[in-house]
């Protein structure tokens, strides 16, 4: 059995969610007992991290380590390519979305809330996402990946994180600039079966917590 503890607005629950959705996988979403960071749930995942996966008593508490283990586990289809180089770029698509454009989106965050908006902070802040996605552009342009899947482990962030920028980008009235080749890579991950369906399943959750930040 496959439980994924998980939170409603967690873009890394959702990019784990694309994978076991891709894979034809049946699981059950779970709230972390105690609260998300309650000693509770640390009993259960040391690093307090969500998402966490529990596989029959397995517990992997990191949305990079469950979606590799996903794939070396149920490896049909696959979603990492058969060559290194080819796996190399995916890993390397991967690690950008987690450790550079989702840091840059994560900034926006408290600036939702108009009692806490910075408002001198936002011009810099949206140009560390348009420089975030001018460098994906980059990587897209001058390194694409022939990986022969119709999904990989490196496409799976990049579709929630996308429709944040979108949604509060479109909220603070921010210019941000979609570089040509990001928009007809979104475009094309956005037609697999997998992420439209995680994206219809996911938009309630931003809505009401955007709802939420800028209720009066």
């Amino acid at each position: 059995m496959l439980t994924l503890y998980t939170v409603p607005v967690s873009l890394y629950c959702a990019k784990v969610r694309i994978a076991l959705r891709h894979k034809g996988l049946t699981w059950q979403d779970a709230a972390p007992a105690g609260g998300y960071g309650s000693a509770e749930y640390k009993r259960l995942v040391p690093s307090g991290n969500l998402p966490a996966l529990d596989h029959d008593g397995l517990l992997i508490g990191d949305s990079e380590s469950i979606n590799e283990y996903l794939d070396d586990y149920w490896p049909d289809p696959p979603m990492l390519p058969d060559t290194a180089a080819g796996r190399a770029r995916v890993r390397d698509l991967s690690r950008f979305h987690d450790t550079r454009l989702e840091p840059a989106l994560r900034a926006l965050f408290a600036q939702v809330d108009p009692a806490k908006r910075d408002g001198a902070a936002l011009p810099a802040q949206a140009e560390a996402v348009n420089a975030r996605l001018s460098q994906l552009a980059q990587m897209l342009g001058d390194h694409p990946v022939d990986s022969g899947c119709t999904l990989t482990l490196g496409d799976c962030g990049f579709p929630v994180t996308a429709r944040w920028i979108e949604e509060i980008g479109g909220l603070l009235g921010l210019d941000i600039d979609w570089p040509a080749p990001v928009r007809a890579y979104l475009d094309h991950v956005g037609t697999v079966a997998a992420v439209r369906d995680e994206l219809a399943y996911y938009k309630p959750g931003i809505d009401d917590w955007l709802a939420m930040k800028t209720r009066a």
